[in-house]
């Protein structure tokens, strides 16, 4: 362009972004048309630095539609006779700051993940340290009440209550358990998969369950919790809706990642119909917070598959979280 901006060359690109044509003149930016401006200063801040500004950002009349966020910068090309001849860049910032939107979002749910999971972390403990054993010391309590009742109906009563009692410890210790498993955190996620497994061979006699791993080694936390979770909410719906009896869950570590196998040999779905459903897409979601990736297979009458993969460095701690482009 020249230094009245008047349009002398253009690429299709700059066609395409902002619909001018050759001969056209450049219109101001929002910042130019509106900056205050020293006497007999050029109003456009790029002119007016004469390219001592590398680029700079603003939004840009579009022909025909709404104003566009883009980057600019300019540089003098050359000069002839009293006119100077500039190439003007423009980059269209709206992919970018949807990125970056779509960058920030994760980011914000791994951290209400994190935040999340420290709470059921707290209410697992205060559970089985609080309620727990308060209710155990009832229970101790009841039983030493029982061996001196000599009444054959107030006997049986106390018995009965202590039975309630009984199953309400359970139901803490079980709550609890779902809260926050205390054996992630003392002993990490295989050990704590298996022992989902065999509650869930003790539920479900019918369902032969079986782990397969070569994935030993502790993960990160957040790794740990969210691909625990996902295993739980994966089994939780094949007891449910599956009438599965064979089951395999698989861990398959390699040097670039973790891929988890879900599989059973139970009745299927349509995964087209069931896509949108909240526990596919729990594990579609928790999968993503770990930069992975979910692939979802099933067939009516011959079973379900479910696939992730996560990369190795959410595993192992170099979480590129921070990479967001402040702008």
């Amino acid at each position: 362009m020249t230094s009245t901006r008047t349009i002398i060359r253009m690429n299709d690109a700059a066609k395409r972004l902002m619909g001018w044509k050759e001969g056209d003149v450049v219109p101001y930016c929002a910042y130019c048309e509106t900056r205050a401006l020293r006497e007999g200063e050029e109003r456009c801040f790029l002119l007016a630095n004469d390219g001592k500004i590398p680029y700079f950002s603003s939004k840009m009349p579009k022909v025909g539609q709404y104003m566009v966020n883009v980057e600019m910068s300019n540089v003098l090309m050359y000069e002839e006779a009293d006119e100077k001849y500039y190439l003007l860049v423009i980059r269209d910032r709206t992919l970018k700051e949807k990125e970056d939107a779509a960058k920030l979002s994760k980011k914000i749910l791994h951290r209400l993940t994190e935040a999340r999971e420290v709470e059921h972390k707290r209410l697992s403990q205060e559970l089985h340290d609080g309620v727990g054993q308060a209710l155990y010391s009832v229970a101790i309590a009841m039983d030493n009440l029982s061996m001196s009742i000599e009444d054959e109906e107030l006997a049986t009563y106390l018995k009965e209550v202590r039975q309630e009692l009984g199953k309400a410890m359970e139901d803490v210790k079980f709550y609890s358990q779902s809260l926050r498993p205390k054996s992630l955190d003392a002993l990490g996620l295989m050990p704590t998969i298996e022992a989902l497994l065999q509650s869930i061979r003790q539920k479900m006699p019918s369902l032969n369950i079986r782990l397969e791993t070569n994935c030993y080694d502790r993960l990160t936390p957040i790794a740990e919790i969210n691909i625990y979770r996902v295993v739980q909410e994966a089994t939780h719906n094949m007891m449910k809706y599956a009438q599965a009896t064979e089951a395999l869950v698989q861990f398959e570590k390699d040097p670039f990642g973790l891929q988890i196998i879900i599989e059973d040999n139970g009745i299927g779905f349509h995964v087209e119909q069931e896509k949108d459903g909240l526990g596919l897409l729990h594990i579609g979601e928790r999968i993503s917070q770990l930069r992975g990736k979910t692939i979802i297979q099933s067939e009516i009458g011959i079973g379900t598959k479910i696939t992730m993969y996560v990369p190795k460095h959410q595993l192992v701690g170099d979480d590129d979280d921070e990479y967001i482009d402040r702008g």
